[in-house]
């Protein structure tokens, strides 16, 4: 591996305008893996934040100590029901990104950075495109899962559909997965919709036969998120916890605000990248009340119990002091997400305020008890299916013969997908 001389370079305290506006960031607006690479360019030259930053020569062991963990990519596969070993496809853009990048305008002001704030901003971003992680730093063994994935269909397609098995039975992910992995009920099951550092807009079916999971639609074309400066598609392992349910009919007391007919929405802070239909087994350490268009839409904060920095998590402090830097970027990355496609930033209960475990853990329980009111008729399903293959009083438990109208597992390789989906959006003010 190449070496290149760590330099450090005393700059004045910049705004995140400022620093977008300047030549070194407007001479370049490169693609997906470009990007990365350049961002991490310029935190080895220093170009991040005020003060004299010190950068680290790429793969070089000399670190800064902001942080006792950092992100890697994954080491596993999915398995699925047709391999034991079947390797997963990346998709691939079908060109490179456009060579403008849209700088939308806010209508407030940005105070410069303090410098504390931008040492855990420099953290956060060498974490985030680090790739310097070798195969056994990033390890970690964990016994085989019961469950596995049956893809159908090409990804990247309006007929992609993720069946979840469990000993190679379809099965639901809303309503035949547990909710909780132990008797004790302090690990809880969760499903990944959206691996991290992904664009495509992927999420439980609400209303197909088993729940499959799909690529959202809207105006008939695929969703994909927006890469909002200086992220890259989703910060986090995004899924949802099986057997919950934030019933649309129900107004919160504290966030004024009706839920969103969705399971509950998890964020997973791992180091590892998960995969599209994982089971993972997690610990809840906090909660965000995220009020999408006038619903409450809870973000539950969690790790998976087989990382390395999981005995270290607790609680939602915890977070902060060895991740640091992340839950400020999370509250950032859920308010600004949907303004390239011209839409109002999302407010938050609470005042963007991360809750505690305890509260989430609340959270949780009501979401369970909602969608258990689901299951026994106490709400109204409206479109939702409730096709199950374990509730034995449930009239809507499946059989052997409507399970075998499911196609057979599919490895197909990703379709093309726009070079735009990797667009880096700049947005005027965003709080870094």
């Amino acid at each position: 591996m190449s070496k290149y001389l760590a330099q450090t370079i005393p700059l004045a305290p910049r705004t995140l305008s400022q620093l977008v506006s300047s030549p070194l960031l407007l001479r370049s607006r490169p693609g997906p893996i470009a990007a990365a690479a350049t961002a991490a360019g310029y935190l080895q030259r220093g170009v991040i934040a005020g003060g004299a930053v010190a950068a680290v020569a790429a793969g070089a062991a000399r670190r800064q100590s902001w942080s006792s963990t950092k992100l890697a990519p994954p080491t596993s596969f999915p398995p699925s029901s047709s391999s034991s070993s079947s390797s997963s496809s990346s998709s691939s853009s079908s060109s490179s990104a456009p060579s403008s990048s849209l700088i939308l305008p806010r209508h407030h002001q940005f105070s410069p950075l303090r410098p504390s704030a931008s040492s855990k901003r420099v953290a956060l971003l060498s974490r985030h495109f680090s790739s310097s992680s070798t195969i056994a730093e990033m390890s970690y063994s964990k016994a085989p899962s019961e469950y596995s994935v049956r893809k159908v269909g090409q990804p990247n397609t309006l007929d992609f559909r993720a069946y979840i098995e469990r000993d190679g039975q379809p099965i639901s992910p809303f309503h035949d997965i547990p909710l909780y992995a132990n008797e004790q009920q302090t690990i809880l099951n969760m499903v990944v919709e959206i691996p991290r550092w992904t664009n495509a807009k992927l999420e439980i079916s609400k209303e197909e036969f088993l729940n499959p999971i799909k690529q959202d639609v809207k105006k008939g074309k695929l969703r994909y998120v927006r890469n909002c400066f200086p992220h890259k598609g989703y910060l986090w392992n995004y899924g949802a916890f099986p057997r919950t349910w934030e019933d649309p009919n129900v107004v919160h007391p504290e966030t004024k605000a009706k839920g969103d007919n969705d399971p509950l929405d998890v964020c997973e802070i791992g180091e590892l990248v998960g995969y599209c239909g994982q089971v993972k087994q997690v610990k809840v350490l906090g909660v965000m009340a995220l009020l999408d268009e006038e619903e409450t839409d809870w973000k539950v904060i969690v790790i998976d119990v087989n990382d390395p920095l999981a005995p270290k998590l607790n609680d939602i402090e915890d977070v902060e002091r060895h991740l640091p830097g992340l839950l400020r970027a999370t509250n950032e990355w859920f308010r600004i997400y949907k303004i390239p496609d011209g839409k109002p930033e999302n407010q938050f209960a609470f005042s963007g305020e991360c809750k505690n475990k305890k509260y989430a853990m609340e959270v949780v329980h009501e979401c369970a008890d909602a969608w258990d009111k689901l299951m026994t008729g106490k709400s109204s399903r409206g479109d939702i299916s409730l096709a199950n293959v374990t509730k034995e009083q449930s009239p809507d438990r499946v059989d052997g013969n409507q399970l075998s109208a499911i196609p057979a597992h599919q490895e197909l390789a990703p379709a093309p997908i726009d070079g735009s989906v990797d667009k880096w959006f700049f947005i005027s003010g965003a709080a870094v």
